[in-house]
């Protein structure tokens, strides 16, 4: 009895060792940091690895180093021409001091997103309907700056921001639609004048080509007449183009002035017989 009171001394005590031992076990990965805190008080922090703490002296707060994304909730915005949108975005940020994170925020993750919402509202609240439409990617540049100006103190990188989806009323959609509708139709208009205005340049240059030589003429004429007759049964008389020329001649000639009646009854005077005699 007396050797197994023996043992049992021993073990107890071992035991006792080993579990206290084994409280302050830690295994940090590798995306993660351990902010250590001795007593209340911080005193480093642990990397990645098999670490070991004081038992109920040491504490020890694990911070995710990896890459965060965070839904911004659909944020009510007026822009600066006074339109009301709907926009929601997505930010993407992570942890690069760990004892930032810990010290200086209650809760980072919250404070990220809380901070993102404002900054979405500020930001778009200053810029007009198309240029947040079109100039999309200046806009997310520059919300990823102010958030990462921001949350610096924390510890937090803002790597990117992403405004997603922009919500428009229907009335303003019906505008939008219009206006590009409307746009379209200048575009068409404007290229169909440019078409005209080549055409008549074209025209001009191959009626001097022609004009030059009264041969081509005939040559494209006759040409003409086989494109006419080659789309089917036609009955064709061909006017030669010399008389074409001469009627148009006759008909360019000015009118020969008529001779007034005064004129006209001293010539019918002269023409009287015995007319000048005594």
């Amino acid at each position: 009895m007396n050797e197994l009171f023996g043992a049992l001394g021993y073990l107890i005590p071992l035991a006792l060792l080993f579990l206290l031992f084994a409280s302050g076990v830690r295994i940090v990965t590798e995306y993660q940091n351990g902010v250590v805190f001795r007593l209340g008080r911080f005193v480093g922090l642990k990397r990645a690895g098999f670490r070991w703490l004081i038992p109920f002296i040491e504490r020890m707060v694990i911070i995710d180093l990896r890459t965060v994304a965070r839904d911004v909730p659909p944020q009510d915005v007026i822009t600066k021409d006074n339109v009301s949108v709907k926009v929601n975005a997505v930010v993407y940020f992570r942890v690069i001091q760990a004892d930032k994170a810990v010290l200086q925020v209650e809760d980072y993750l919250y404070a990220t997103s809380q901070i993102a919402q404002t900054t979405l509202r500020a930001i778009l609240g200053q810029v007009e309907l198309d240029e947040l439409l079109s100039q999309r990617e200046r806009i997310n540049h520059e919300l990823q700056q102010v958030l990462d100006a921001r949350t610096d103190p924390w510890g937090v990188k803002v790597s990117n921001v992403e405004v997603k989806h922009i919500d428009l009323p229907v009335e303003m959609q019906r505008a939008i639609a219009r206006q590009a509708e409307a746009e379209r139709e200048r575009r068409a208009k404007i290229i169909a004048a440019e078409g005209e205005a080549q055409a008549a340049e074209k025209l001009a240059q191959a009626a001097d080509v022609l004009s030059r030589n009264p041969s081509t003429l005939q040559l494209r004429y006759l040409q003409t007449l086989v494109e006419i007759t080659g789309g089917g049964n036609h009955t064709i008389l061909p006017i030669p183009l010399d008389l074409i020329r001469a009627f148009g001649a006759v008909a360019a000639q000015p009118p020969r002035p008529e001779p007034s009646r005064r004129d006209s009854g001293e010539e019918d005077e002269d023409a009287l017989p015995g007319a000048g005699l005594s």
